[in-house]
């Protein structure tokens, strides 16, 4: 465990393996970004020129890309690092992914002797290089034990769902529904406010310390007032989430009354032009419509 993989280091893989080396562990880092990488090396990263590389001197391995088909190729792929694992070795897949994804990608581990830990993360890029974010995990309790040492670096809030990988999933997009839901409501109130003529600084001091607070709708909003849309989570990452958790929704035949409106507004974000944007970019979606 004194030695891990970092496969996908953008804002939140970054973000943590930063952290890890902060705190004095090796870390090898792989990404098709060579100036994400080059700015690891720099703090002391070993840069690695693909996932299956990573399985020579590291045991444990976090995958940190954006969806199933990026973690299918980092595993799977040519040059994955499925070619190289080692009974015995762990893969923490934190992407938000659909739960039977988790499920597949876990199983087809397993026929390697391979263990797998569902780790889907919260929190952000300034929580992921601060050890603070949170880590919804599901796993056999003995892996999630030996993992101990390095889940308790990545996270100051680590949550043990259950020891069945796919449970992390679900718990993730339960939260994330939630967060999608509360950042549309959220954009829609200040769009409100800006309609009616209301000093929008003011109401957003207001709402932060009543009822209407949540942190994903402060945050975001404190952003689109300053006119801040430089990319901390894209668009495109809870159109996706919330996306997958209304397919999950359905297939579980429960019928949603928020979360459909919630994730077209993402989709209609998109549509926009807003992808590559931050997700404060629904202040300017829900504070167009006339």
């Amino acid at each position: 465990m004194n030695r891990v993989s970092v496969i996908g280091v953008g804002n939140m893989g970054g973000g943590m393996a930063a952290n890890l080396l902060a705190r004095g562990w090796a870390v090898d880092v792989c990404d098709i970004d060579f100036a994400k990488v080059e700015a690891l090396q720099l703090l002391g990263a070993e840069v690695l020129e693909s996932p299956a590389q990573a399985a020579v001197n590291a045991s444990v391995h976090i995958v940190c890309v954006v969806d199933a088909p990026q973690t299918g190729e980092v595993l799977f792929g040519p040059r994955g690092l499925a070619q190289r694992l080692q009974p015995g070795h762990t893969v923490l897949l934190c992407p938000t992914l659909a739960p039977e994804d988790v499920e597949a990608f876990a199983a087809r581990l397993a026929e390697q002797g391979v263990h797998t830990l569902d780790a889907p993360m919260s929190g952000g890029p300034a929580r992921a290089r601060d050890g603070s974010m949170s880590l919804m995990v599901a796993g056999p309790q003995a892996v999630v034990t030996a993992a101990g040492e390095l889940l308790k670096a990545l996270s100051s809030r680590v949550f043990h769902i259950s020891e069945k990988p796919g449970d992390g999933a679900r718990t993730k997009l339960v939260n994330n529904l939630l967060a999608g839901i509360n950042l549309v409501g959220a954009a829609e109130a200040m769009a409100l406010a800006q309609r009616i003529g209301l000093d929008l600084a003011k109401t957003l001091d207001v709402i932060e310390q009543s009822s209407g607070q949540s942190w994903i709708g402060i945050d975001r909003m404190r952003r689109a007032l300053a006119g801040d849309y430089a990319p901390r989570a894209h668009v495109t990452l809870l159109e996706k989430d919330t996306r997958l958790a209304m397919e999950m929704a359905r297939s579980a035949g429960f019928a949603s009354l928020l979360g459909g409106p919630a994730s077209a507004a993402f989709a209609q974000a998109h549509a926009a032009g807003w992808a590559e944007e931050d997700d404060a970019a629904l202040f300017k979606l829900l504070g167009g419509r006339s």
